[in-house]
């Protein structure tokens, strides 16, 4: 029987899984050269258009959500709730850190926390989700709208498990990272320059 701490592998592997890189090279177009460089679903979505920047963010969440619900039962893990942090965790490092990229070149991370948290928060993720909608409706900006929701989601996640819960203490963790991730974004919208979401036009 494999020992549990080889799922942190695992899940880091696919973690490290560049869907929009592969997405990119299927169109011919190398995303970290294409709009804001980034190698997530939003610039899936404004390089490639909406159907290719919607199967990103669903692999992405995937690539989450899955070594979370799978690897303790299949690794026999114990505790399991304590691996499955630490396999979301080795996730969301691997989508920003690919080793399949060495290391470069990865997204910031949202899509894979999404997913992670959709396996083991759904309610809270879903109070974050709705944060997130209604930010980015109300100003445009995606990058304003993820991190409203990675604050909105451990004050969701301290109401309904408590402060006490290891889920609360990797949420903040989550949401640091995510904070730091968007540092460049938090300039550019101090500084008027970030760039509003909207689909790829039509030639």
């Amino acid at each position: 029987m494999m020992h549990p701490a080889v799922g942190l592998v695992v899940a880091y592997l696919l973690g490290s899984i560049p869907a929009a890189y592969l997405a990119g090279k299927a169109h011919g177009i190398d995303l970290r050269t294409q709009g804001s460089g980034n190698l997530g679903a939003t610039n899936a979505w404004r390089v490639l258009g909406w159907p290719t920047g919607l199967a990103v963010y669903a692999f992405d969440t995937l690539k989450g959500a899955l070594p979370v619900l799978l690897l303790p039962g299949l690794l026999h893990a114990e505790p399991a709730a304590h691996w499955a942090l630490g396999y979301g965790l080795a996730a969301i490092v691997g989508h920003v850190k690919p080793i399949f990229l060495l290391g470069r070149g990865g997204g910031k991370g949202v899509a894979t926390a999404g997913g992670v948290f959709a396996a083991l928060a759904p309610l809270a993720l879903l109070v974050a989700f709705a944060v997130f909608a209604v930010v980015l409706l109300a100003s445009g900006y995606v990058s304003l709208g993820s991190l409203s929701a990675a604050v909105a989601l451990p004050i969701a996640i301290a109401v309904l498990y408590g402060v006490r819960a290891p889920l609360f203490g990797v949420s903040v963790l989550v949401a640091l990272f995510v904070f730091w991730s968007h540092r460049a974004n938090i300039g550019r919208l101090k500084r008027g320059e970030e760039s509003r979401f909207r689909r790829r036009e039509t030639r």
